[in-house]
């Protein structure tokens, strides 16, 4: 395998466990937006907020409610919530992932902790876990041009960060936006991890070369100890 100096690692979901908070914080944009939970289009809101999990939120309610206004309304509402759900201590991280990002780092591999969330939410996480020493950089979509499935965010931490080739860049993430994400930039190793909402399935249909039990596993693919291991070689 070509060697990896770049690793872009999404947070919830593969580095963070929010206890439930993003679905949460959907739940209480949607009511914002006039859609509650047992109201008309409810349904149709919650199938596309689990089919684009991973992607920029402003792009996920300016799809869902169609108009502008409405979908920043809505964004507000869930950056709201969800920061008050940090501010609850609803944050954590998962295991294994601290011990990761340190040993990726202490073997000269830079990190970047890539997220849908804005800027102010993503900070508000890193903050709450104490992590800002722990990484070399965070982006959100706001700091890239778009998000996933798109491979902005990944290209921009090997452009940000001063990476070679994007051979030597490793994505990895807990859904199938991530996988798309990690593929288009032409990443040289991508993985889906099953610690979030994405299932070997759904990482099968993606293309994920690799499927891992947690992004601890990245550490044995690139030589560098054990790991969580692999769920699918």
């Amino acid at each position: 395998m070509t060697q990896i100096t770049t690793a872009c690692l999404d947070m919830a979901g593969t580095t963070v466990a929010d206890d439930g908070s993003v679905l949460a914080a959907f739940a209480d944009a949607m009511a914002e937006a006039g859609i509650p939970a047992d109201g008309p289009g409810h349904e149709r809101a919650v199938t596309i907020v689990q089919q684009t999990m991973g992607q920029s939120k402003i792009e996920v309610f300016r799809l869902i409610l169609g108009e502008e206004e409405l979908a920043r309304r809505a964004n507000s509402a869930f950056e709201r919530s969800y920061a008050a759900g940090v501010a609850r201590g609803l944050v954590r991280p998962l295991p294994g992932a601290a011990e990761t990002i340190m040993a990726l780092r202490a073997a000269g591999i830079q990190v970047c902790l890539a997220t849908g969330f804005s800027p102010q939410t993503r900070d508000a996480v890193l903050d709450a876990l104490g992590w800002r020493p722990l990484i070399d950089l965070a982006l959100s979509p706001a700091d890239a041009g778009r998000g996933r499935p798109w491979p902005d965010l990944p290209l921009t931490a090997l452009l940000r960060l001063g990476g070679g080739a994007v051979s030597e860049l490793a994505v990895v993430g807990d859904t199938a936006s991530d996988v798309e994400s990690g593929l288009r930039a032409g990443a040289g190793l991508v993985a889906g991890v099953l610690t979030g909402t994405g299932t070997e399935a759904d990482f099968a249909a993606a293309g994920a070369p690799h499927v891992l039990a947690s992004v601890a596993g990245l550490l044995p693919l690139l030589g560098l100890g054990p790991g969580g291991g692999a769920a699918t070689p």
